[in-house]
């Protein structure tokens, strides 16, 4: 999939579309089955109960069937057309009841009228049906026979984890959801992606460890913070990705700190892109970058976007279809990432070993004979770098002062090593580090293969 492009990773999207995930269940687990075919997650079963810092594991939830009939026996409201007609974590029922208080559990889109929104009632136990707003005006005071065929008993929160190990133990992590019935945009676009990078990294000389995580929302993330709070200090930069299948422009949200290293080169690479593009100072509010970054924890972790999630009308709607999704977007996401990834790789500090004043780069076999004429990019970048390379600037913190597109600055950089001009040193402390492990621990937990 990796090599194929926006259209292999749209086919992945597609594949899974169907699927009625939720924060548990076998949907989850389905889900990770079907990733495990490109990338070998490590599957892992977190029981019911257990406390995770403030919150607790809940009890997982599966479903077979729901409906809505009406007196004539034809379901107006049927879960096998669309998972998103029930309300996620619905209690199950089976009774007869009067338009009048059926309508108390029935949710819909005024704004949307076509459209079947998303509802969930994690930890509010009732039950509850999605419909479009066109669908309810259609019916009639009448009294319907409501079914939800689910289950809601101890069991297990699962979570898929790959990690891909480089040359330092010093970890880059990535997230993306894992926990939303279908929804095309705003959550199965970040999982292709995610995976897509995972197998181009598997196949290339890291300096870093990539860490993977497709896990549910919000409890998700808690839950693999409280399981590895020893081992944070291993996370050095990270990010989470959704709704990066869209058409609009990419969008940045940054980390707590704001000025770390991944913020500093997602916003260099966003606008060395060419395009429009958003960069968006940090907020409590969002998607699992709030835990990552919360006050306890503090890792240096954005979010990557398209269109941010609650700014396209689609959003938590079946609108948000697979022909939301764009294979272009898909493709333009993953080269996004890739970009920064390949800056994270490359980002040390060097210093000068020719320091007083310009070298003659002639001697070097590095300066054109015939002087005169603008200079040219690379002549550029090759100036930039022994005038910055003072062991205090990384080639990231040059490239962004230069203006300049880093394959050229990575090109310059390495005929000033070739030729002795540069020495690669300790990149300096730039980003934001983990907050202190502390001695929380939990468990247990079980460890598969998916």
């Amino acid at each position: 999939m990796a090599s194929q492009g926006g259209s292999a990773m749209f086919d992945l999207v597609a594949e899974l579309y169907p699927i009625c995930r939720s924060i548990t269940g076998r949907g989850v687990r389905e889900t990770l089955r079907a990733l495990s075919r490109f990338v070998p997650l490590t599957v892992v079963e977190v029981p019911s109960g257990l406390e995770v810092f403030d919150w607790t594991v809940p009890l997982e939830w599966n479903i077979r069937d729901a409906y809505i009939k009406d007196r004539s026996g034809t379901r107006i409201v049927d879960f096998n057309r669309s998972n998103l007609h029930v309300v996620s974590y619905s209690l199950p029922i089976r009774r007869t009841v009067g338009l009048a208080e059926l309508k108390t559990h029935l949710h819909t889109d005024p704004l949307s009228r076509g459209s079947i929104p998303y509802r969930t009632s994690y930890y509010a136990p009732t039950w509850g049906f999605c419909l479009s707003q066109d669908q309810l005006d259609g019916m009639h005071d009448d009294e319907y026979e409501v079914c939800i065929d689910s289950t809601l008993s101890p069991g297990h929160l699962t979570y898929g984890e790959f990690l891909i190990k480089g040359r330092s133990s010093q970890e880059v992590l990535i997230s993306t959801h894992i926990c939303h019935p279908s929804l095309a945009n705003d959550n199965l676009s970040g999982i292709a992606v995610a995976t897509a990078v995972a197998q181009r990294l598997s196949e290339m000389d890291l300096r870093y460890s990539y860490r993977f995580l497709f896990i549910p929302g919000t409890i998700g993330s808690i839950t693999w913070l409280a399981l590895n709070h020893a081992r944070l200090d291993r996370i050095k930069h990270g990010f989470v990705m959704s709704c990066v299948g869209d058409g609009g422009a990419p969008t940045y949200k940054q980390s707590r700190g704001g000025e770390a290293e991944i913020d500093r080169a997602w916003a260099y690479v966003l606008g060395q892109g060419g395009g429009e593009f958003r960069l968006r100072p940090f907020s409590p509010y969002g998607y699992d970058e709030r835990q990552f970054c919360s006050p306890g924890i503090n890792l240096p972790v954005g979010c990557f976007m398209r269109t941010p999630h609650g700014e396209f009308a689609e959003y938590h709607t079946s609108g948000d279809d697979l022909g939301f999704v764009r294979p272009a977007s898909l493709r333009d996401s993953a080269l996004k990432v890739m970009s920064v990834i390949d800056v994270l790789e490359n980002n040390l500090a060097y210093v000068n070993q020719k320091p007083f004043c310009e070298p003659r780069l002639g001697k070097y076999d590095l300066y054109e004979n015939v002087g005169g004429g603008n200079a040219s990019d690379y002549r550029m970048a090759l100036l930039w770098l022994l005038n910055m390379s003072d062991g205090a600037h990384s080639v990231l913190d040059i490239a962004s002062r230069a203006g300049l597109p880093w394959e050229t600055v990575k090109a310059a950089l390495r005929s000033l090593e070739a030729a002795g001009l540069l020495r690669a040193v300790d990149a300096p402390a730039l980003a934001a580090g983990a907050g202190a492990p502390g001695s929380w621990s939990a468990s247990p937990v079980t460890v598969t293969s998916a």
